[in-house]
This record gives C-alpha cells, structure tokens and sequence, in this order.
C-alpha cells in the first residue's frame, strides 16, 4: 500500500497597509508559518514597491473592498491608522476572513464590541497586535507570577515615556485616534497588567491629563501627551500608569512594568532606552535575579501566533474577545467616556 503524507495546509493572507509595522508583521509571518502573502492593499507607492520585495507573487489590490471580496484570502492583516480598524475590520470578517489587527481594535468600546459581533457572527479568529504579551521578558514575569513565586499581587507600576512621540498627523486628532499616548502607548501596560491579574474588575479610576504642561479639560483641540492614571481593582490591588509623548526622559524611552506581590517583586522593562531590548528582573528584598536578556526577535509574534492558531482552530475566541472590550471599556473610563 502506498501511503501519502498529509498536505500542509498554506495560509493565503492580505495585508491591508504595509506601512513599516504592516510590512515588519507580514515578513515575521511570512518567514515563520506556512503563509503566502496572496494581496497587498496601500495607498502609498513606495510602500507597496517595499512591501513587494518580501512577497513577490502578490497581487496588489486597489480598494479593501477588493480584498474582502476575493475568495481565496483566509485572513487579513490590518496595519492602518486607527480611524479604519473597526470599519475593515468587520467588513473583512463578515466577508468571512480572519483577522489580525493592529492597537487599537476600536477608537472606543462601543467599536471594539462591534468588532467583536462580526467575529462571533463570522465565527472567524480575531487577534489584535498586543505584541508586548509576546515578549520573552514579559513571558517570564507572566510565568513566575501564575506560578506564585512572588505571592499576591497588590500593587503595579506601569510606565512608557516616548521622547520622540508620532510623527503622523491623525495621531493628535482625537476623532482619528481615539485619544493620545494612553490609546497610543498605555494601551499595551494596561493589556499586560489586566491580564496578569485575570481581568478583575476595576472598581475606580482617577486620570490626570495634559497637553504641553496644561491640564487638559477638553479633546477638542487636543489630546493628552502625558496622562497619570491610578485604577484600583474590586481585590484592592492598585494599578499606577504613567505615560507620555515628547518628555524629557533622559532617554528614547522608558518601558516598565513592575509587579509587587507578598512574597517579593517582578519586573518587565527596557535596557538603555531601547525601544526594542527588554529584561526581565525578579526581586527579593535588596536581591535582584535577572530572569531575560536580549536578544529577542518578539516585533512580530503575535501575528505569527494568530496565524498558527488560524492553521488548528480559525474560530471566534470568547476569551480573548472579552480581554479585548474589558481593556478598551477601562480606557474608555480614563478618557472619562
């Protein structure tokens, strides 16, 4: 008897902006799961030519509406500016695609559970590029902390400076962006933060807000490029974020996460102002263990996660679809919405 072997499935994908996210998250999955790039969607020429260097066969579509349409795409990767993710979003889904999309899903949670509809409507897998989750670092701290080497946790201190902050207009518009360095930046510590802790319920949060030095009292002209902001979960735990565009910080950047919990303390954050480098430290009264170093190849991760999970079970995830309204409802309370 002649025996065969199965068929690798191979993923057909589109790339809906491949701006240098979008085309750094196609390359990670293109070079790290059994995935072609079947279709290209991007305004701008020179990215497009860019793009093409890493996905040679692929079709360059001139509209999303081209791409959802076409038949042979199981999903679509989405790294546009955040006034279009909800939107294709959901039209890529009820097309019957999967997707995967880059922060924020929505500018509000009223977009994130719309998002969120289609895909238990379309009962395709929907991901978003939390890719902080996917570090090494973070990894580790995330382990240590489930396995209760550190005890309870009641206290976190989360922190990103940005000296330089977004060098696109629609970012300091908050119709288009949803908000400033808390949408942009905080986004992703308070990901890392709700989830370590199972997504409790947070029963308070008080925001400070400023633009240029100035208590921001309306979005109206602008939105915030430093925010301080203390939540407080129904176990009392406190959770303190701190975050900036264009500060002062000495620094490209300053990326911490740090965890205090009964037994000791644990900390993700950033080696020498990179905006890429990450450690991650567990501590034990004025004793330090350093658990990660670099190098870690982490940028695109959580595409290729997705894409691999798409291979076994292309579903609607209930979980990971409630993490994404619990997250996106608790910057809506920041921005007082």
């Amino acid at each position: 008897m002649i025996t065969t072997q199965p068929t690798k499935k191979i993923l057909n994908l589109g790339f809906l902006g491949v701006g240098w996210i979008g085309r750094n998250r196609m390359e990670a999955i293109l070079n790290h799961t059994p995935a072609t790039a079947a279709a290209i969607t991007e305004p701008h020429e020179e990215n497009a030519k860019e793009a093409l260097k890493s996905a040679e066969n692929a079709t360059l579509k001139e509209s999303p509406e081209e791409m959802y349409q076409d038949e042979n795409l199981d999903g679509i990767v989405i790294a546009t500016p955040s006034a279009m993710h909800a939107e294709q979003s959901i039209e890529a889904l009820r097309s019957g695609k999967a997707v995967f999309c880059q922060k924020p899903l929505g500018r509000t949670a009223l977009e994130v559970k719309q998002v969120v509809e289609a895909s238990r409507n379309a009962d395709k897998l929907l991901a978003v590029d939390l890719s902080y989750r996917y570090t090494k670092a973070f990894k580790a701290v995330y382990d240590l902390i489930k396995n209760g080497e550190i005890g309870d946790i009641y206290a976190i201190d989360l922190v990103f400076h940005n000296a330089y902050g977004p060098d696109k207009e629609w970012f300091y518009d908050i119709k288009r962006s949803g908000g400033g360095c808390v949408m942009d930046l905080g986004i992703h510590l308070v990901d890392m933060a709700l989830w370590t802790l199972d997504f409790p319920e947070i029963n308070e949060v008080k925001s400070h807000l400023f633009h240029k030095g100035q208590k921001l009292d309306s979005f109206d002209e602008h939105v915030e490029d430093f925010a301080s902001v203390t939540m407080t979960s129904e176990k009392d735990q406190v959770i303190n974020l701190e975050c900036s565009w264009h500060v002062s910080a000495g620094k490209d950047a300053v990326i911490e996460a740090k965890f205090y919990g009964s037994k000791g303390g644990a900390a993700f954050k950033n080696i020498n102002g990179s905006f890429y480098d990450f450690t991650a430290e567990k501590y034990y009264g004025t004793q330090t263990e350093t658990l990660v170093t670099p190098p870690d190849e982490w940028s695109g991760r959580a595409g290729v996660v997705w894409a691999e999970k798409m291979l076994t079970q292309n579903r609607f995830d209930e979980t990971s679809a409630e993490e994404f309204i619990r997250t996106a409802q608790l910057i809506d309370r920041i921005y007082g919405r």
